[in-house]
């Protein structure tokens, strides 16, 4: 087996600098799509059936590109930068055209194109980490893609309000996405791509040790039928830290998911006080009420604009959060479950104030800590599991882990979500952020279950 040497910050630093791309995506997405399904039209009870194009294409994708991506070879590009740059020119130009669709439905066919294709690329960025690095060094370099990933967070999610300020419409008539959130998403699919060649290009990727006998099972094991047999009894036989991390991101997501669905209509409606009006028929309205709904849908886009500027500080705050970690993880051993677990649980805390909440500038501190969890399930799960799993397997295994990061999202998007916020806290929007604390807290006792000393600490 090849004895992996310690990197340098700037060699991880490299590796992981596409992160700020794909997270580009990740955070325009979250932020904004549910403002675009209620621009054109989407009622807030409609909106996480919407969404749930994004966990279905992560459930297929990501296996799939796990496994093929651990029996790929290229000369020039390695075995998971091919991915990468796949990913990227497809997320780039789904992101340019997302804000200018036309009707509900094909802003929601772009949702599913956009998610497959930053999947394509996510995966095998997480396999890269366990890939170049020794054992030692796979919490810091999980933490790293934290850090940047935060970066991405927070100015993505400061685009539109940052566009805007500069004189660009945030108005538009209704059923039209205003002209600072088109120009945001073509920015953030130009980083995305320019983020993503950064890594290609300086980035090295070690060599199967012995090529004769890669090449030699990968002509053995192609087709489909084989992928899909081989898929199917790793889920199966999967180590049981696995199984106990899956329990854990699975009520992790679970929040967020909420979070990227409803804190939009949720916040704009009980914080801002400043709902999406009812739209109306231009050709219909007279002058009093095209006025009135002008008025109110400018509200609106103003509290949207603010409101996704305060979710940025989540990606703020999980970048302060993963830089002490760097700092610290680079000299030192952690508890990784412990610090998930306290991470976790400072992260309901701050989605439960939400709803307490009245001054709209109080949302930063509940960002903040919502921010903290977010840092930790970037790094802590992923280093947890890559230090209990076959290091052959890892692009697959880091693929089916995701299992536990999409079926929560398909749980809440097929009607979980709204069923349980209504029946536990009620009928008002801003409970489903009580639900997404609850989750949270209860993802950062499930902690608890994982015993593997390896695992747990690095």
């Amino acid at each position: 087996m090849l004895q992996k040497p310690k990197l340098s910050f700037w060699q991880i630093w490299n590796m992981s600098f596409g992160f700020l791309g794909i997270q580009f995506g990740f955070a325009l997405q979250g932020g904004f799509m549910s403002r675009i399904f209620q621009t054109l039209g989407a009622g807030e009870n409609e909106i996480p059936l919407l969404w749930i194009a994004a966990p279905l294409t992560g459930l297929i994708v990501q296996p799939i590109i796990g496994f093929l991506s651990d029996r790929t070879w290229h000369p020039r590009f390695g075995r998971r930068r091919p991915y990468f740059l796949i990913g990227a020119i497809l997320s780039s130009v789904t992101l340019f055209f997302v804000p200018h669709s036309p009707v509900l439905w094909v802003a929601a066919g772009c949702l599913w194109i956009l998610d497959a294709s930053i999947n394509i690329s996510m995966e095998p960025f997480r396999a890269l980490v366990a890939d170049k690095l020794p054992d030692e060094q796979r919490s810091y370099g999980f933490v790293m893609q934290t850090l940047i990933i935060g970066i991405g967070t927070w100015v993505a999610s400061n685009l539109p309000l940052m566009v805007s300020s500069m004189g660009v419409s945030n108005e538009a008539a209704p059923g039209i996405i205003p002209d600072s959130v088109k120009i945001a998403f073509a920015i953030g699919g130009f980083v995305f791509l320019i983020s993503i060649l950064y890594t290609v290009f300086t980035t090295k990727e070690y060599p199967p040790a012995n090529m004769e006998a890669f090449k030699a099972e990968k002509e053995e094991n192609k087709g489909i039928g084989h992928a899909l047999s081989e898929i199917t009894k790793n889920i199966v036989q999967m180590p049981s830290t696995m199984a106990k991390l899956g329990v854990v991101q699975f009520f992790s997501w679970f929040a967020f998911f909420a979070m990227w669905s409803l804190a939009t209509p949720a916040l704009t409606e009980h914080v801002f006080k400043s709902p999406k009006p009812v739209e109306i028929s231009i050709s219909e309205a007279g002058k009093e009420e095209l006025l009135s709904y002008t008025a109110a849908d400018k509200k609106y886009n103003d509290a949207a604009d603010l409101g996704g500027s305060y979710m940025g500080f989540y990606g703020l705050s999980s970048m302060g959060f993963a830089l002490l970690l760097t700092l610290y993880t680079s000299r030192r051993k952690i508890n990784r479950r412990w610090v998930h677990l306290v991470s976790l649980l400072l992260g309901g805390l701050g989605f439960i104030s939400m709803y307490f909440i009245h001054d709209h500038k109080m949302l930063i501190m509940s960002f903040v800590l919502v921010g903290i969890s977010w840092g930790s399930i970037l790094s802590m799960p992923y280093a947890m599991l890559s230090s209990s799993i076959d290091p052959a397997k890892m692009g697959m295994y880091m693929g089916l882990f995701n299992m536990f990061i999409v079926l929560p999202q398909i749980t809440a998007a097929t009607g979980g979500l709204n069923f349980l916020y209504r029946t536990i806290f009620g009928e008002s929007g801003i409970n489903a952020m009580l639900l997404a604390g609850s989750s949270l807290i209860i993802a950062g006792l499930c902690n608890l279950l994982i015993t593997d000393k390896k695992a747990v600490s690095d």
